[in-house]
């Protein structure tokens, strides 16, 4: 008998121990990591924000679009922020406010006034306003591994009604218990009962976010002790309103794909496109209902039985005293008032990816997801509309059954900022990006890397020096013989250099390269921003090697930019948790290439559209609207490409298969054709023309290359480098010109 009581004295002690170390555990896992804990915040990636200026280029359309996918309502008379009335050309907007790296725009309700497609004035209480930012649309986010998404707000701007409304259903006594409340299960009980349905649960909300916080959701006594254990430890460490806060920026309340809703909050925005603060009670008492079951309460499937659910908790909020009949009566006759507006939030997988390549530089993936980062792109949803549709309207009409694919990479090459991308031809589809990633033979797209290095060689080359188009065979490594041919199978002799790279000729192409050398090309490519090894063969001179859109964009950019050399950047600015700036991601340049040179460059570029293989371009533009581009195919038309520029914008596009056949299609019959129908609609600056220092005009004549004079037959004036004009001239006397004719005569003939 004592050694009996001896044994379970033993036994008491050892799990008296045990219990208390397992108390002593469970109470430091509490206090280390509920404050620090939290939550991890996925990273927001926001466009860039529209700005607003007497002057400005915007279209009415295009400003109904951009507060639509903002998520502002329609109304007769803004009362609040987030609200819209349109009046044909007038847009009397209440807006939002938002705090921007390093200043924050105010909330205030502003008359917008447009007229001709462009902006006619801006006031705000009857004063002008110089220069206004809408809030910038919120594209997607880089979300932790499990998927977890939230907005995270304060107590004190939650409504009252729905943080009594959540107690009410939720937790009567949250205030009077300790953690769990026999009390509470009780009522519960009587609640479910009585309703024949599960109005409350008997968890206390201090249980249900421990459970969410630490514990699994497995059901079972040992489980369901600690999380009463917990919870005491918890309440005696932190008060009501901290857990209480804590509960409503955690709780589950549905999926969206492989993201998952948590907290009031993002609730609000994600099914009624509206803040917190600004719900009605019926919106209110919808997502407290949600709580017990965000999949069989989900209203955007299941809205009848949601609007049940809600009508259930109004009355049990009337019940307990948060309501009266009356407000719960208006409340059950209005509908459930969902987001029923285009959802723009990650539908943009392509720039999305070329973000996320762009951080991994300097970030951890997993912080990434989990630092509740700001991240303030160059992305513009009007472009990115406009060349979506571009994208399906010339591909629908090009390859109906679907078989082709496209990419699209579209730069403000001002500044080096990427404003929009298309990875395929399924702009939504979160696949391959082939913008970034499908490698393929360039074609004539890297022919004028070919003809810039020639023309920083002014004492050799000119835009008027000839060049042989005739047969040629190089020897390649290992015995073989390369042996180019034109597109049209034919030879054409002797031919001036800027018309060899208007035509896009092979052969004069292919000569060039072998004299200036393979190294030279290679050194201009790598100038022009092309990254990626090259092919040291001499099939690189018409496009051998493996080149991505953004490869292409990178080296177009910088001829576009008049041989100042800015890598491509889609992020402007990244702000912490807190508001503080972090990084700042200023323009960057570098002069890489001759301007002179470039200059030269430009003006065969124009000539390519004008008069050469990308003439089908005026198809789209007006005759008086100036752009610079090149045409690119490859072998058996397995990859049709076009490359140009206006005055504002830049864009590669490329048309292929995914599994390298052919697709029947030149440059110009297919490529050009998503781009020039993209810049009719969205580019709004023609390509000027400004000479730089170092350049003067010669009329020479358009078959010899020789020196003449204006009226002279086959008449042409051209840019050279000063010093590189030619020698010779012909039997009609050249005279000196002046800009002016430079101008009249820019891209044609004058007999």
């Amino acid at each position: 008998m004592i050694r009996t009581s001896r044994l379970l004295l033993k036994l008491f002690l050892t799990a008296l121990v045990a219990g208390g170390l397992f108390l002593i555990y469970l109470d430091a896992r509490i206090t280390s990591t509920f404050i620090d804990k939290m939550w991890e915040l996925p990273a927001k990636v926001y466009a860039r924000p529209l700005e607003l200026f007497a002057g400005a280029q915007l279209g009415a359309d295009d400003l109904a679009y951009e507060l639509e996918v903002l998520g502002y309502r329609k109304v007769r008379t803004p009362r609040s922020p987030g609200q819209v009335a349109r009046n044909r050309n007038r847009f009397e907007v209440h807006t939002r406010g938002f705090a921007f790296p390093g200043e924050r725009e105010p909330s205030r309700r502003v008359l917008i006034e447009l007229s001709g497609g462009r902006v006619k004035g801006l006031t705000a209480g009857g004063k002008r306003v110089d220069l206004m930012r809408l809030d910038p649309v919120q594209i997607g986010g880089i979300y932790p591994s499990h998927g977890e998404d939230r907005v995270l707000v304060r107590l004190d701007d939650v409504p009252e009604t729905l943080r009594q409304g959540l107690l009410a259903v939720e937790d009567h006594r949250f205030y009077q218990h300790w953690g769990f409340s026999l009390v509470g299960i009780a009522r519960a009980a009587f609640s479910n009962l009585r309703s024949g349905q599960v109005v409350a649960g008997g968890s206390t909300i201090t249980q249900q976010l421990v459970k969410n916080y630490y514990l699994t959701p497995e059901r079972t006594l040992v489980r369901k002790l600690t999380e009463v254990v917990m919870a005491v430890l918890l309440e005696l460490h932190y008060d009501k309103d901290q857990i209480l806060e804590s509960y409503i920026n955690e709780v589950y309340l549905g999926q969206e794909g492989p993201r998952s809703i948590h907290g009031f909050a993002l609730a609000a925005r994600h099914y009624f496109d509206t803040p917190l603060e600004q719900l009605g009670l019926h919106q209110q008492a919808l997502l407290v209902g949600m709580i017990k079951g965000p999949s069989l309460y989900n209203p955007l499937r299941n809205p009848e039985r949601a609007l049940q659910r809600r009508n259930l908790v109004l009355g049990e909020m009337v019940e307990q005293g948060v309501i009266s009949q009356e407000h719960a009566t208006v409340a059950r006759a209005m509908p459930l008032g969902l987001n029923s507006k285009q959802r723009i939030r990650d539908s943009f997988p392509a720039f999305l990816g070329l973000v996320r390549r762009q951080l991994r530089q300097e970030y951890r993936e997993e912080d990434l997801g989990t630092l509740g980062l700001s991240i303030f792109t160059s992305f513009d949803p009007l472009l990115q509309r406009q060349i979506e549709r571009s994208t399906t309207a010339v591909m629908d009409q090009l390859d109906a059954g679907g078989e082709l694919q496209s990419a699209t990479v579209v730069t403000r090459f001002d500044t080096g900022e990427v404003a929009a991308l298309v990875g395929g031809r399924k702009a939504s589809y979160a696949g391959f990006n082939r913008a970034l990633d499908a490698r393929r033979p360039a074609g004539s797209l890297l022919k004028p890397a070919v003809y810039l290095a020639a023309l920083e060689q002014s004492r050799k080359y000119s835009l008027a020096t000839p060049l042989r188009d005739t047969p040629v065979q190089v020897k390649a490594a290992g015995g073989q013989l390369w042996e180019p041919r034109n597109f049209d199978r034919q030879a054409h002799g002797d031919v001036l250099l800027y018309r060899a790279l208007a035509k896009s000729y092979n052969l004069a192409t292919a000569r060039l390269g072998m004299d200036l050398g393979l190294e030279t090309v290679v050194d201009m490519l790598a100038r022009l921003g092309i990254e990626r090894e090259v092919p040291r063969v001499p099939a690189l001179t018409l496009g051998a090697g493996e080149y991505s859109p953004m490869d292409m964009a990178a080296l177009y950019q910088t001829i576009a930019a008049g041989g100042f050399r800015m890598p491509l950047r889609s992020i402007r600015d990244i702000v912490d948790a807190h508001g503080e700036p972090l990084k700042r991601y200023p323009l960057e340049y570098d002069r890489t290439v001759s301007l002179q040179a470039v200059h030269l460059l430009h003006y065969a570029l124009r000539a390519v559209v004008r008069e050469g293989t990308g003439r089908g371009v005026y198809r789209y533009l007006s005759d008086d609207f100036e752009v610079a581009g090149k045409t690119g195919t490859t072998n058996n038309g397995r990859d049709s490409w076009f490359a140009g520029f206006s005055g504002d914008l830049l864009a590669v596009s490329w048309i292929g298969r995914d599994d390298n056949g052919g697709t029947g299609l030149t440059g110009g019959s297919g490529a050009l054709k998503v781009w020039g129908h993209f810049m009719a609609r969205a580019s709004t600056r023609s390509l000027g023309y400004r000479m730089p220092d170092g350049i003067q005009t010669q009329w020479i004549d358009d078959r010899s290359g020789y020196l003449t004079g204006k009226g002279c037959p086959n008449s042409r004036m051209l840019p050279f480098i000063a010093g590189s004009e030619p020698r010779q001239s012909t039997n009609c006397s050249p005279r000196k010109s002046g800009i002016k004719d430079w101008f009249q005569s820019l891209f044609g003939s004058d007999t």
